[in-house]
């Protein structure tokens, strides 16, 4: 048994039998009777003690030969929080694995990204959640290959090369091992109403889980009221905005729920699926523990009343940490609508176009290559602040700097400190 991470057994008896969702994603059940894995929150009776235990990924549970649960399917738990909040490489690792780096440049390619030689990477993979970085990928290729078949009509060929499967039969064999059904019975499970999907080509509308409470005013209402022209917009209850991806691009929809975030996805290369979902769930920073986060709160006395009024609380984040860090200097000393003009006049010039027939978005968001090349005295600002964007988006363009979810938070913070024109505030903003 590999004992779930930071709990003891004791504690993840306790989450399953009262059935407390707040647990989902940081460990998983698996019953050595029926050898089902679980979510702890899953709605059948929970199974006797003596005949749990315990994971902490979903690749453990299916490496140990689990299968996964029709009734609650666990793949589609929120993240754990862990990843997001830690530097470490196990976390780093886990962030590259969850935006497909793997699957595009295998275990060589992510040891290299973090590095560490490849067997260090798979030692503490292995150590800390029981699996390898190979069956993590092998998981999250399963988790996106069951998304395509229940909401699109696309043939299995198409959907086994889109969620990354080198083979059709490997495909086949996954998902049979995983959730215990070939792909077409996958399919025929779908409830009528919904079982055509999308017909739109490369369109798809999924949900999003996320742990309770989530306070969507405080989170799409910041969105919104920073968005760049072009690249973002809210309209018809919805925020939307293109995605540079690493087959194509993208335009996602996200709209709250109350118990899922709608996300509508509209994308150039099916292959970028699981990497636009990744990219999504961690701007609306969806895999976070608002419980903890409002308990923690809540031991300031000042903080406490607002938290009491609002909870669930999330801190947005970014989709692309370059353009998150770019955007952070044209904010300097200006307000937020003279950031978002300032933005939206480096779109309109140096991003890439893009077709959006369903609103009013135009552009990817420049890329650092594409900043660096652009005469700096064309760009309306103090020169001294023209002098940080001209070495910021330099050392991105040329590799000197890395922001990537791979990077160790206090080394890029350090390095961007380093840097002119670069104080804590916006460092940390």
């Amino acid at each position: 048994m590999q004992t779930a991470t930071h709990f003891d057994r004791e504690h993840c008896v306790r989450a399953v039998q009262s059935k407390d969702a707040r647990f989902d994603g940081w460990f998983y059940t698996a019953v050595l009777t029926t050898r089902i894995y679980c979510r702890p929150s899953c709605p059948v009776v929970p199974p006797k003690p003596g005949n749990m235990t315990f994971y902490p990924s979903a690749a453990a549970c299916q490496q140990a030969g689990f299968r996964a649960c029709k009734r609650c399917r666990p793949d589609t738990s929120p993240g754990s929080p862990e990843w997001n909040q830690r530097a470490d490489l196990v976390a780093r690792a886990m962030r590259l694995i969850t935006d497909g780096v793997v699957d595009r440049e295998g275990v060589p390619g992510l040891a290299a990204r973090l590095g560490y030689s490849t067997r260090q990477v798979e030692r503490q993979l292995l150590a800390e959640l029981g699996a390898g970085p190979l069956a993590l990928a092998r998981a999250q290729r399963a988790q996106t290959a069951r998304l395509l078949i229940e909401t699109t009509p696309l043939p299995m060929a198409e959907i086994a090369f889109a969620a990354g499967f080198s083979s059709i039969r490997a495909f086949n064999d996954t998902v049979r091992e995983v959730f215990a059904l070939s792909p077409s019975e996958l399919r025929r499970r779908v409830p009528a109403g919904r079982a055509a999907g999308e017909t739109t080509p490369g369109t798809l509308s999924l949900r999003l889980p996320f742990r309770a409470p989530l306070n969507p005013d405080n989170l799409f209402g910041h969105l919104a009221a920073t968005a760049v022209p072009g690249v973002e917009e809210w309209r018809d209850g919805a925020y939307r905005r293109t995605l540079r991806l690493p087959y194509g691009h993208g335009i996602a929809a996200l709209a709250p729920r109350p118990d899922h975030i709608a996300c509508r996805l509209t994308l150039s290369d099916l292959r970028d699926l699981a990497v636009a979902i990744s990219r999504c769930r961690r701007m609306l920073d969806l895999d976070a523990d608002p419980v903890a986060v409002d308990d923690r709160l809540r031991t300031d006395p000042l903080l406490a009343p607002l938290v009491d009024k609002a909870p669930g609380r999330r801190v947005p984040r970014t989709v692309d940490e370059a353009e998150f860090a770019v955007r952070a200097v044209l904010g300097q000393q200006v307000s937020t609508a003279a950031a978002r003009t300032h933005a939206g006049r480096l779109v309109t010039a140096h991003g890439t176009p893009v077709d959006d027939p369903e609103g009013g978005l135009t552009h990817l968001f420049p890329s650092p290559q594409a900043l660096a090349a652009l005469n700096p005295e064309t760009l309306a600002m103090p020169r001294t602040r023209r002098a940080t964007f001209t070495t910021l988006v330099g050392q991105l363009a040329d590799g000197t700097l890395h922001l990537g979810v791979e990077s160790d938070w206090a080394e890029a913070r350090a390095r961007l400190l380093a840097l002119p024109g670069f104080g804590p505030w916006t460092v940390d903003v």
